[in-house]
């Protein structure tokens, strides 16, 4: 990241206020304060996520994210293995440097639900803020992957 680049969310607490450390000196005082609070067992969906579920084109699996002009992405996932990540190779091409290149991948079989294997990403993958390295996807889940936060949409 340079400088003037905008601070992603922290893709464990989703928090947006961050201090920055020296990377020159190896242990560093700090005055020792910590915040802790609770977070809602259960966070509200998103308002733009029963329209996109709307406008899904066919009955399938789908992800879908908005982006920061709110525009919505659509992602059908199709049977088999779909890859996230920042390659150009990647099904779903997620360009920045908090996305690895070979990020997540999205297992769809008939009749079972989608499941979610974490790549080997620097990162890591959070299904509804929890790390995952392989776990189920269901309908209205949140995946976050690096700075970008996609929901599993089922129709």
């Amino acid at each position: 990241m340079r400088e003037t680049d905008r601070l992603p969310k922290c893709p464990r607490c989703r928090g947006t206020r961050f201090r920055r450390d020296s990377i020159f000196e190896s242990m560093q005082e700090h005055d020792g304060t910590t915040s802790e609070f609770s977070l809602s067992p259960d966070p509200e969906p998103p308002s733009w996520l029963d329209r996109a579920r709307e406008e899904l084109p066919k009955p399938g699996h789908y992800l879908a994210m908005r982006d920061e002009e709110g525009s919505v992405a659509i992602f059908p996932i199709e049977r088999g293995w779909t890859r996230i990540g920042r390659s150009v190779a990647a099904d779903i091409r997620l360009d920045h440097p908090s996305v690895s290149r070979r990020h997540a991948l999205i297992v769809a079989e008939p009749g079972k639900e989608l499941r979610v294997l974490d790549d080997r990403s620097l990162n890591g993958v959070l299904v509804n803020g929890e790390t995952v390295d392989w776990g189920p996807l269901s309908d209205g889940d949140e995946l976050a992957i690096g700075r970008y936060s996609l929901y599993a949409l089922k129709r």
